[in-house]
Parts: structure tokens; sequence; C-alpha cells
């Protein structure tokens, strides 16, 4: 799955990748988008949450009415319940004219609550009641006031846990978690790293109207075999880092790619250009294992994510010793 990265920011956002995992988020989406129901995305930071939100929202009915994005974690000062509900003029000190709110503001779209695991306990009981009642009822207001609104919610932390914890409600979480969807980490998808590298660098491109780069082989099997903890805005990261230290026009080389990428600690002068020898066998074998992992043991779905020919395919999988990986045919 990829980001739309700088350059095409108002384009449609899209999904790039072929693995099994992104291949069946792509289908929740398609089956999400036309209902009705709350969903709740989970996924680690850098997997794209708020990517999969509109996808869903642009999919949807819903699709010309506004999608709101609300960060929860900003949401923690004595203000958070008129940032999301609204207030009326009058309602506390500085109040000096009525405002929306969040909720109001996604009137007949989608609200998209991200990281809603840090939202305070006082909200999660008025958003509760707005899910339930389809309507907010603003500070300082006596009545409250219909808001026809979806929400998607989005966390990387275990609510379930936090329910069992106290740290919040049980009754919201079972309201949000109607239709749970969670997003693969990049360390589970290598295969789709060749094909993100390639989008990534085409929206560079554009971004600083330049040619699009080129990747060594070596710059490949260090970004092909790195774990990516930061997921898919770590990869862009790194990209967009390599593009702008590489040789002007010139392919982007390992040398050019982020230290933690080369695992070099800070990438000083004087540490080692690898922690461990890097092999592109290795790295190879590591990528079609994962490719083939992915596809459930489908030589035509590997290739296809490999973006190679399958009976070159077949001669690497005999090369690596990776047969015993491969699905028999029906």
């Amino acid at each position: 799955m990829s980001h739309t990265g700088p350059a095409d920011r108002a384009a449609r956002p899209r999904i790039i990748g072929n693995s099994a995992a992104v291949r069946r988020m792509c289908r929740q989406i398609i089956a999400l988008g036309p209902r009705r129901c709350t969903v709740l995305l989970h996924g680690e930071t850098g997997t794209g949450k708020e990517l999969v939100a509109r996808l869903v929202h642009i999919r949807s009915i819903r699709s010309a009415g506004p999608f709101v994005p609300v960060d929860c974690t900003t949401l923690r000062d004595t203000l958070f319940e008129s940032q999301l509900f609204g207030h009326m003029r009058g309602a506390f000190t500085g109040a000096d004219r009525p405002t929306l709110g969040f909720f109001r503001a996604a009137d007949g779209g989608t609200l998209f609550l991200d990281e809603i695991g840090e939202l305070p306990l006082s909200a999660q009981a008025k958003l509760l009641r707005c899910i339930q009642e389809g309507a907010v009822t603003p500070l300082g207001a006596t009545a409250g006031i219909a808001a026809d609104v979806r929400v998607i919610a989005a966390t990387h932390r275990d609510l379930a846990a936090m329910v069992k914890s106290g740290a919040f409600r049980e009754d919201l979480y079972y309201r949000l978690n109607v239709a749970r969807l969670r997003l693969p980490p990049l360390r589970e998808r290598h295969g789709d790293i060749p094909l993100l590298v390639r989008h990534a660098l085409m929206d560079f491109a554009r971004f600083y109207e330049e040619p699009v780069r080129s990747v060594t082989e070596q710059a490949m099997a260090a970004l092909v075999s790195h774990d990516w903890p930061g997921n898919v805005r770590e990869l862009l990261n790194a990209i967009e880092h390599a593009v702008v230290f590489a040789p002007f026009n010139g392919p982007l080389r390992h040398v050019d790619l982020p230290a933690e990428v080369l695992g070099v600690g800070d990438g000083s002068e004087t540490s080692a250009p690898f922690r461990t020898p890097l092999t592109l066998d290795a790295v190879e074998r590591s990528t079609i294992m994962a490719a083939l992992q992915a596809s459930g043991g489908n030589q035509s779905r590997a290739a296809l994510s490999l973006a190679i020919e399958r009976h070159r395919l077949r001669r690497r999988i005999v090369h690596h010793g990776l047969t015993h990986l491969v699905r028999p045919q029906a």
C-alpha cells in the first residue's frame, strides 16, 4: 500500500501493492464503502489509516459530503469538548461566537477520529451519545442538534485491553468495533517495496520538477531488507531523503539512504557501511520468500507482485531452495 506522495496530495488517494494482505484490505474497503456502520481501523503508525478512511468515504454514498479528520491526541486541553462538539456564544469566557465543532462540520459526511484511544473518558461518553442519537449538544446548549455523521475511528493501541483497565469505555468500544479492518505493517509485505519505491520516485520527480530517478541494486537491496518500523511513512521519508542527497539526476545509491535504513547508527563518517554483510542473493531470497508467503504459495501472483515473468521466478525459487513454499496446483 502506498500513501499519496507530496507531489499529488490533491489527487485521488490510492493503494499501491499486490500482496495478499493488501488485496484483502482492498476487498474490505470496497465492502465497507456503501455501508452505514461505524468502522474501526487498527494499525501501526505509518500504515496509512487516514488514507484507508478516505477511501472508505470516497466509496460511500457520503462521498459528496465532507471528510473531517481529527487527531485525538490534540484534544487534551480544557477546550477539547468545544473542539469536538462545538459551543454556543457565551458558553465560557472568551466564547464570543458560536462554533460548529468537528462533529457537526462532518454533517452529511464522514468524521475520522484518528488515535481514538487518546480521547479522554469524558469526551468518550459524549461521543457515544452523539453516535447513538445522531445529534450533538454543543457546550452551552440545552437541546441537541441533528448531525448525520458516519464515524470511522483508528488506533494503534489495544482498545480491548484498555477496556479491561478502565481506560476506554466498553460501550463505546462495541459501538465503534462494528466493522474492524487491520492494516498490515510493511514488514509483512516486503514484496510490495519495489513497487512502492517506483511510485514514490515518480511522485518526488513531479514534486521537485526533475527526471524520475532510478535505484541501484544495492540501494534496493537495503530498502527491501529493512524492517521499516515506521512503515510506509518511513519508507517515503527514506526515499525523499535519498532523492535530496543523491547526485543530481543520478541513481539513488545505498549511501544516499538514511543511516537507520543501512543500520549504521547515527550516520557519521566513522560508521561502518553496514552493521552486518548484506548480499544481493540473500535479499533476493528473502524477497521471494515474502512474496510466496503473501500470495499463499501461488507462483503467478507472486510473480505479478514482484513484476517478473513466472518462468523466471520459478528458476529463482529452485535456486534458493524455496520450492516447499509453492502451493501445488489443483
